[in-house]
């Protein structure tokens, strides 16, 4: 997984309206990237509509905020939807950002092993470098922590 202090990878990526964009359009200005495990399941809804409650206060730092799984554009584009998301969720379905960031790792569920999105979030400043890692994030006020550490840039 990077750490604080690696360049963030310009990755490609698919917009819910399933548009190519890549990482590099937010140079010159920090961007919050979160990595999530799958749209419309219990976890991965509650932090998405956390990071879009403080949307406006992301905004206000110009800090956009984009969430990334695996999910195809279209799944995207119902999760948004469905919660009234407003911020940009972004699809890897090759999964070459998770590969990336180091997210794509192997899990155990039940004994059970298999491979899978590493519910993690990286604050990357505005010169393309890495500034804050939260691995293994717990939902609960991570949206809030994570405007903190924004602040503090």
């Amino acid at each position: 997984m990077l750490v604080q202090g690696d360049s963030a990878p310009d990755v490609a990526l698919k917009d819910a309206d399933g548009a190519d964009f890549t990482l590099a359009r937010y140079r010159g200005k920090p961007v919050v990237v979160y990595f999530y495990p799958k749209a419309d399941t219990p976890g991965c809804t509650n932090e998405a509509k956390d990071f879009t409650e403080l949307a406006g206060d992301f905004a206000a730092l110009g800090v956009p905020v984009v969430g990334v799984s695996k999910d195809k554009p279209a799944k995207l584009k119902k999760f948004a939807d469905k919660y009234g998301l407003t911020v940009t969720l972004a699809s890897d379905e090759p999964g070459d950002a998770c590969e990336a960031f180091g997210t794509w790792v192997e899990k155990s569920l039940y004994g059970r092993k298999y491979m899978g999105i590493e519910r993690a979030t990286f604050l990357i400043g505005a010169d393309g470098v890495v500034a804050r890692v939260w691995p293994k994030v717990k939902v609960k006020g991570h949206a809030a922590e994570v405007l903190e550490a924004a602040r503090a840039l």
